[in-house]
């Protein structure tokens, strides 16, 4: 059920959470977390169990899950020198950050910003950092110096499609059958690209893409358009 802006068209995300049932309510940006807190309560009163899940499920309860992921990619004897990533509100890379400590695992691990600046991220992510690992049982202390962000890439702004994202959507699907999204995945993808041209890598070095899904978004409207009617040509980048 959507409350505040009704529509008779849904498609991508929104598509998926009328099927599966849920209520949407829209916010401005301003107002997102106080409303967030208004819905827990409401819910609350209501004699349900809700279970408050902050912006980007960025918390130490979902950061944690990504110290856990990084332990099943030891556990597969998968062992890159640079783990890339798309990073926003800092949970992929806080929960990175915490395994890699308290597993002694030796990678850098690089987030490509898709909407803040690299001096806004790091305090957030290195506190976040902490958090999970105090909660995971063991308390390490993270310093801005720790967190590793690229914020080259912002590009026109969230959830801008530019020729770098398209360029990259493109070139993943055509090149490895996998597909990235316009505002997370496919951004931080199209800096990887970037910074492979720039040959910031060494060629010895092994490079692992963290897909951290965002496929629905592909399917959207405004980007369906887009990718169809203006799809990235090889050959004729302008790089």
């Amino acid at each position: 059920m959507l409350v505040g802006e009704p529509t008779d068209h849904l498609s991508a995300n929104l598509l998926l959470d009328h099927l599966l049932g849920a209520e949407i309510r829209w916010v401005v940006k301003a107002e997102r977390d106080k409303s967030l807190q208004s819905v827990f309560e409401e819910s609350k009163a209501a004699g349900r169990r809700p279970f408050l899940i902050p912006y980007g499920g960025s918390n130490p309860t979902g950061a944690a899950a990504y110290a856990f992921a990084l332990k099943e990619l030891i556990d597969q004897e998968i062992n890159p020198d640079w783990i890339l990533f798309a990073t926003s509100s800092g949970g992929t890379q806080a929960g990175l950050l915490a395994g890699a400590r308290l597993l002694d695992y030796r990678c850098k691990i690089l987030g490509i910003s898709v909407d803040e600046h690299a001096s806004d991220l790091r305090p957030r992510i290195a506190q976040l950092a902490e958090e999970t690992a105090t909660l995971l049982g063991n308390p390490v202390s993270f310093s801005d110096d720790d967190v590793l962000v690229n914020g080259d890439y912002l590009g026109g702004g969230y959830a801008v499609m530019g020729s770098a994202e398209r360029e990259a959507i493109d070139l993943i699907a055509r090149h490895e059958g996998i597909l990235v999204d316009p505002v997370y995945t496919g951004r931080a993808a199209a800096g990887i690209i970037d910074l492979i041209r720039k040959e910031f890598f060494n060629k010895e070095e092994r490079v692992l893409f963290w897909h951290t899904g965002g496929t629905p978004a592909l399917f959207a409207d405004a980007y369906q358009t887009d990718l169809a009617k203006n799809p990235y040509r090889f050959g004729k980048s302008t790089r």
